[in-house]
């Protein structure tokens, strides 16, 4: 598969790593409107980065807009995923990502493009 693709494998769905991803004291960073909270992991299981998308029914009531931000979030994060992934595969680690939308409106594709780019660059100089 080429480098933008975005698997059923890659996504997060093992609640352990979940509630220790939220548990707190793992890292955070803002990206207005988005934040991402990631964890490094030592489990050869997993792929390299495994993500989660979280936009809670707060913010939207109606299932149609949280899927739609999530596409949105998915679609960047497919596109720009390598800025993180070079890095994580030339140290050898892996990462568990969780985006989590904070706005109560909803942004255009592009911003929301801008932001995850942005966010996924600040964490790979974390990392």
């Amino acid at each position: 598969m080429g480098p933008h693709t975005l698997q059923k494998t890659e996504r997060l769905n093992s609640r352990i790593l979940i509630e220790q991803l939220f548990a707190g004291g793992n890292k955070s960073l803002p990206a207005y409107p988005l934040r991402i909270v990631y964890m490094p992991v030592e489990n050869d299981n997993l792929p390299i980065v495994s993500l989660l998308i979280s936009v809670p029914k707060k913010r939207f009531k109606r299932a149609v807009k949280r899927n739609r931000v999530k596409r949105q979030v998915r679609e960047a994060y497919r596109l720009h995923k390598t800025l993180l992934t070079d890095k994580l595969e030339a140290t050898g680690q892996k990462v568990v990502l969780a985006f989590i939308w904070l706005d109560n409106e909803l942004h255009s594709s592009a911003v929301v493009e801008e932001k995850v780019k942005k966010l996924l660059q600040l964490t790979a100089e974390r990392l």
